[in-house]
C-alpha cells in the first residue's frame, strides 16, 4: 500500500466518500480556507487583481505565465515528478507515477527505489498545494499547460529525453504499413489501424514480451538503441538503411517522424531504461560539505576585522567624493575612467570598487546631485550615518547589501540580448540595469546554508552551488543574459560569499556569530539587526587618540584613529600606506596644506604634541616652522592677479627668475607684481618654483581655504525591484480568500431563469420588475440574483439579501462582497430569485 494513502482524499479536496472532481476549479472549490491560502501564498501572482471566483482561479493557475513562475520554484524532484507526470498517460495513477520514477524491482535504480517511496508524497503534495495537479491518487491529472511545457515536443530537447508515445508517432501512418510492423513484430493481423496500434503499444509495455524480442535483435541494432535509449530519441536513416536498422523500422521499435528521421517511441525507451522515466533520480538535496573549520573565536575576530575594514573603506570612497565625485554619464553610471580613477584611490581591483561604490548606492549614501552637469556626491544621510557607532554603521550596510537586487558582479560584462536596452553594451558600475531579482533570495540561501554548518566550517563552493542547483533546478538550466556559461544563481552564490567576506559576515569563509544574528538567530528574542550589532560591537577596536612620531617625517597609527584625530592627521600629513597600521608622511606640501586651513605653526605643534605617544621629532619641529615662517610673506590676490610683498628684493629675486616667464610678471610698484595670470595658476607657479604664498581676500586678509564637503540634496536608497508579486500578508490573505468564496458562492448558486433565457448570462428585467421584486426581498428577507454594472461599464453578477429600498437605491448585504452595500437601481440589469432549497 502507497504511504501517500493516509491523505488522498484531503490532498484532492475530496470528502470521504464524494465523487473525484472533473477539473481543477471543483478540486479548488472542495479545499478549505488553509489550502487556498497556502495556494496563494506559494503563488502570490494569482492574486493579481484578485479572481472573482474559483473558476477565474483555476483559470489563472493554469495560464502559461504562470505556470513557468511556478514551476522554477520546485526543487529537482519535485520537477522530476512533475516531469514523470507528463509523459505518464493522462491521468494516471499513483503507483504509475512511483514506477516511472523509482524504477523497477532490483534493477539499477533499486538502491533509490525506497527513498523515492519515502519522499514522493511530499513532492507530490507540493505539486497539489500548487494547483499543478489534481485529482484523487487513481485519477491523478497534470495541468495541461504544465503537460505542454514539460511533454517532449518534436524534434526538441525534453526533459526526460522520451520520444512521443506509439500512438503519436503513428498518426498518419498507413493502415497497411501498420499491419506490417505488426506482422514483424510477431503479432497477429488487426482489422483496423487503432487496434493495431494498440495491440504494438501493449507489446511494448510487457516486459517478458518485450525482452523476448529484443533478444532476436542483431547486436547492431541494440547499440543503436543504447544510443537513443536516453535521449535525444530522434535519429537520421537514408533512403535505404542498413539492415540493422531495417529490423528495428520493420518491428516498429524506430518509427518514421519525418522524411530521413525516426524516433524510438516512448513505451520502447521506458522498457530499455527499467522503467524509469529519469536516468539519474534525486530525491534528496545534495549535502553542503565543509572545506575548512576554524576556531570560532577566530572566525568571529577575523569578520570583525574585516567588518571593520568595510567601515573605513566606504568612508575612504566617499571622503574621496567629498567635494564632488566623478560626473553621470548620460545612459547613467560612472565611466570606465572614474571607475579605474575609484579602484586607484581604494588600492583595489575595479571589481571590487563597483561592489563599494554599489554598496554605498544601496545604503542611500551616495547619489546623483541632479544639477545640470551632474555628478555623483554623498547624501545628508552619509553624515547621519557618519555619527552612529561603529557596529551600527555596519548593521546599516549589511541590511542595505541583504535584500539588494543590484549586482555589482555584472559590472563591466555584457547586456545580453534580453536586456531592456540595445544588446552588447557595457554594464557600469551605478549604472542600470544591473538588477537581478534573483540576487536577495540567492544571497540569504547561501547564508542561511552556511548557518547549517558547523561552527567556524566553511563550506564547499562546489556543493554548496550543487545545493542551489537542486533547490532551483529550472532558475540554473540556461546561461545569464550576457551570456555567461555560469548560470546567474551560481554566480551570485560565488559573489555573496565574496561579498559576505568582505563585509565581515563571513570570517576565513565561516559564518560569524554576528552573520548567524542578522538570518534572526541571534540567542534571544532580540530583533536580528540589533542582536548582530550587540554580538559585533565588542568585537571591533576601540578608536585611538595617538599616533607614534618617527625621526623620518612620519607617524605611524597602531590602529583606527578617533575620527577628529583621523580628520585633522589628513590635512597634516598624506597617507604613505595602509594596514593593520597606518602611515603617515609629514612633506612641505602637506605642512602648507595645513597652514592654509588656518592653523598657526604654534597649532600644529600643539597638535602633534597632544596626540603623540612619542617627543616630536627634530626634523618634523624645524619642517613645520621652515614652512610657517616662508607661508603668507608672498600675497597673492585678483586684479588680473597680483603678488604683494613688504620685501621689495624677494620680488626682485622672482622677476629674475626664468621660471616665473610664463607668468608675465611686470612691476607696478616696489612692494606690488602684477600678472597676466589668474590667482589660482600665478599660486600654484610660484609654489613651484620654491615661495610659500598665501592666497588673500579683496580686504587683504588671508584666505583660509579648507575642503568644502558636497551634498546632495535629500535622497532614498534605491528600492529593489521584485522578481514578481510580493508575498501577502495574512491579513490579505483572508481577505482575498473570503472574495474568491464570496465570488463563487455567487456565481455557482442556482438561480430561476426566465424562459428562453441562456444559463450563465446576466438577468435582464424592466425597472419595474426590478423595484418590485426587491421590495419582495425586504419583506421576505430572502436573497435575491442580481446582474450589475459598476460606473466604470464592468459587468458582474451577485448574491444579496435586500435590507431597504429607497430613493433609487437598494441596501442588502451583499454575500458576495461578505459585508452591506447600496446600489443605485439604475444600476442593476435585472433580478432573478433563487432556486428553493
Amino acid at each position: 500500500m502507497s504511504t501517500h494513502e493516509p491523505d488522498r482524499a484531503a490532498e484532492d479536496g475530496r470528502a470521504p466518500g464524494s465523487t473525484a472532481p472533473r477539473s481543477l476549479a471543483e478540486a479548488l472549490r472542495a479545499r478549505d480556507d488553509a489550502s487556498l491560502g497556502a495556494l496563494l501564498r506559494a503563488r502570490p501572482d494569482l492574486l493579481n487583481p484578485v479572481p472573482n471566483d474559483l473558476t477565474q482561479l483555476a483559470t489563472r493557475a493554469g495560464t502559461r505565465a504562470s505556470v513557468i513562475r511556478a514551476l522554477e520554484h520546485l526543487d529537482r524532484f519535485t520537477l522530476q515528478t512533475a516531469e514523470a507526470l507528463a509523459v505518464a498517460p493522462d491521468p494516471t495513477t499513483y503507483g504509475t507515477l512511483l514506477a516511472l520514477l523509482a524504477g523497477d524491482e532490483g534493477g539499477d535504480a533499486g538502491a533509490d527505489a525506497r527513498t523515492v517511496t519515502a519522499v514522493l508524497p511530499r513532492a507530490v503534495a507540493t505539486l497539489r498545494e500548487q494547483a499543478l495537479l489534481w485529482g484523487p491518487e487513481d485519477r491523478i491529472r497534470l495541468v495541461r499547460t504544465a503537460r505542454e511545457l514539460l511533454a517532449p515536443a518534436h524534434r526538441r530537447p525534453s526533459p526526460t529525453g522520451l520520444g512521443p508515445t506509439v500512438v503519436e508517432a503513428t498518426a498518419g501512418m498507413s493502415p497497411g504499413r501498420l499491419q506490417e510492423i505488426v506482422t514483424a513484430a510477431g503479432l497477429p493481423s488487426t482489422h483496423d489501424p487503432v487496434s493495431a496500434v494498440a495491440a504494438l503499444t501493449a507489446l511494448f509495455t510487457d516486459r517478458a514480451r518485450m525482452s523476448a524480442l529484443l533478444d532476436e535483435a542483431p547486436a547492431d541494432a541494440v547499440e543503436v538503441l543504447s544510443r537513443l535509449v536516453w535521449g535525444p530519441p530522434y535519429g537520421q536513416v537514408t533512403a535505404e538503411p542498413a539492415a540493422h536498422l531495417r529490423w528495428l523500422l520493420d518491428r516498429g521499435l524506430l518509427l518514421p517522424t519525418a522524411p530521413g528521421t525516426v524516433v524510438l517511441p516512448r513505451e520502447a525507451a521506458l522498457h530499455l531504461r527499467g522503467g524509469r522515466a529519469h536516468r539519474t533520480v534525486e530525491p534528496v538535496p545534495p549535502t553542503v560539505e565543509p572545506a575548512a573549520t576554524h576556531r570560532f573565536p577566530v572566525v568571529n575576530a577575523t569578520a570583525a576585522g574585516q567588518a571593520y575594514t568595510a567601515l573605513a573603506t566606504v568612508e575612504e570612497l566617499l571622503k574621496d567624493w567629498d567635494e564632488g565625485g566623478p560626473a553621470v554619464l548620460r545612459a547613467g553610471g560612472l565611466s570606465v575612467r572614474d571607475l579605474k580613477r575609484t579602484a586607484a584611490a581604494l588600492d583595489t581591483t575595479e571589481a571590487l570598487a563597483a561592489f563599494w561604490t554599489e554598496l554605498a548606492y544601496a545604503a542611500g549614501l551616495v547619489a546623483s546631485d541632479g544639477e545640470a552637469d551632474e555628478q555623483y556626491a554623498a547624501t545628508p544621510a552619509y553624515d547621519e550615518w557618519l555619527e552612529l557607532p561603529a557596529a551600527e554603521r555596519w548593521a546599516r550596510l549589511v541590511t542595505a547589501w541583504l535584500p539588494a537586487t543590484r549586482a555589482a558582479g555584472l559590472v563591466g560584462g555584457r547586456e545580453g540580448a534580453a536586456a531592456v536596452s540595445a544588446a552588447g553594451r557595457t554594464l557600469s558600475a551605478l549604472g542600470p540595469h544591473l538588477d537581478r531579482s534573483a540576487a536577495p533570495e540567492v544571497r540569504r540561501r547561501v547564508l542561511t546554508l552556511l548557518s547549517e554548518l558547523p561552527e567556524g566550517a566553511s563550506p564547499d563552493p562546489e556543493t554548496l552551488l550543487a545545493r542551489l542547483r537542486w533547490e532551483r533546478p529550472l532558475r540554473g538550466a540556461a546561461p545569464d543574459d550576457d551570456g555567461d556559461p555560469d548560470d546567474l544563481r551560481a554566480r551570485i552564490a560565488r559573489w555573496t560569499l565574496t561579498e559576505a567576506e568582505l563585509l565581515g559576515v563571513t570570517g576565513r569563509g565561516a559564518l560569524s556569530e554576528h552573520g548567524r544574528a542578522l538570518l534572526g538567530e541571534g540567542p534571544d528574542a532580540t530583533p536580528a539587526e540589533q542582536a548582530a550589532v550587540r554580538l559585533l560591537a565588542p568585537l571591533l577596536p576601540e578608536p585611538l587618540d595617538h599616533v607614534l612620531l618617527q625621526a623620518d617625517l612620519t607617524a605611524v597609527a597602531p590602529g583606527p584613529l578617533e575620527r577628529p584625530l583621523a580628520e585633522a592627521l589628513a590635512v597634516l600629513a598624506d597617507v604613505e600606506s595602509k594596514g593593520g597600521a597606518t602611515v603617515y608622511r609629514f612633506t612641505p606640501g602637506s605642512v602648507r596644506r595645513a597652514l592654509d586651513s588656518g592653523r598657526a605653526a604654534s597649532d600644529l605643534h600643539e597638535f602633534l604634541t597632544t596626540h603623540s605617544r612619542t617627543p616630536v621629532p627634530q626634523p618634523l619641529a624645524y619642517l613645520i616652522d621652515d614652512v610657517a615662517r616662508k607661508h603668507g610673506h608672498l600675497r597673492i590676490g585678483a586684479a588680473s592677479a597680483y603678488v604683494r610683498c613688504d620685501d621689495d628684493v624677494l620680488l626682485g629675486e622672482i622677476l629674475a627668475d626664468k621660471r616665473s616667464a610664463g607668468l608675465l610678471l611686470r612691476r607696478i610698484a616696489p612692494t606690488v607684481l602684477a600678472a597676466q595670470a589668474d590667482p589660482a595658476a600665478l599660486l600654484e607657479g610660484l609654489r613651484q618654483m620654491g615661495f610659500a604664498p598665501a592666497a588673500e581676500s579683496p580686504e587683504g586678509d588671508v584666505l583660509i581655504t579648507r575642503a568644502h564637503a558636497r551634498r546632495t540634496p535629500p535622497r532614498t536608497a534605491p528600492e529593489p525591484v521584485p522578481e514578481g508579486p510580493p508575498v501577502p500578508d495574512g491579513t490579505l490573505l483572508t481577505a482575498a480568500v473570503r472574495a474568491i468564496r464570496a465570488g463563487d458562492l455567487a456565481s455557482t448558486t442556482p438561480r430561476k431563469h426566465a424562459p428562453g433565457e441562456e444559463s450563465g448570462t446576466l438577468p435582464r428585467t424592466s425597472a419595474a420588475d426590478t423595484l418590485a421584486t426587491m421590495q419582495a426581498a425586504v419583506m421576505t428577507g430572502e436573497a435575491v440574483w442580481i446582474g450589475y454594472v459598476n460606473a466604470e461599464g464592468s459587468a458582474s453578477q451577485r448574491v444579496i439579501a435586500p435590507i431597504r429600498v429607497e430613493g433609487g437605491f437598494v441596501t442588502a448585504y451583499d454575500h458576495t462582497a461578505d459585508e452591506v452595500r447600496t446600489y443605485p437601481l439604475h444600476r442593476v440589469t435585472g433580478v432573478a430569485e433563487l432556486e428553493a432549497g
